[in-house]
């Protein structure tokens, strides 16, 4: 089965030129995704705002954000994400081992203590939502008040990416 609801053609709707011309500028192309998002033009412009501050305007690093965004692909069985992020990690610097090893369950050795902090955190606010104290405790000790905040906020961002992805059948 294929999308669940119409994709919206770039330039086609006079009404949305200027959005897509944004959408075009920070992203390159209107995927599938946007096709979608463009069906209702505020969420549309509220996503491309959460998701570009997500992506390109926080101080984690681009290989930290893009694993988590694989993991949260991973454990959302959303294909679609991860087949769009993994360029973004290889060029973030990550290795296909370790990209590799995200599509596994346990956490395994490859990853620093810091990216295992980070995956857990991701794994817990994915699968049980509450974060328990020794779980963020890690994470409170290691980073700063903004940095905890983009973590917590680009996991949760990508959660709503690929549930959305999932629930309309984008990318299948």
């Amino acid at each position: 089965m294929g999308e669940r609801i119409n994709l919206i053609q770039a330039g086609t709707k006079p009404e949305l030129a200027e959005l897509e011309s944004k959408i075009l500028a920070e992203r390159g192309r209107i995927s599938p995704l946007y096709q979608v998002l463009l069906n209702a033009p505020e969420i549309a412009q509220g996503w491309e705002a959460l998701l570009t501050a997500v992506r390109n305007k926080n101080s984690l690093s681009p290989a930290i954000r893009e694993m988590i965004i694989l993991r949260v692909a991973v454990l959302n069985r959303a294909q679609y994400e991860f087949d769009a992020h993994k360029p973004h990690a290889i060029k973030a610097g990550m290795s296909e081992e370790k990209i590799e090893a995200l599509k596994e369950l346990s956490i395994g050795s490859i990853f620093s203590d810091e990216e295992k902090e980070i995956l857990i955190l991701t794994d817990v606010m994915t699968k049980d939502i509450q974060v328990p104290d020794d779980i963020f405790a890690p994470i409170k000790n290691r980073y700063n008040d903004q940095e905890i905040l983009e973590l917590a906020t680009t996991i949760s961002a990508y959660n709503m990416v690929s549930r959305l992805l999932n629930a309309l059948h984008i990318g299948h």
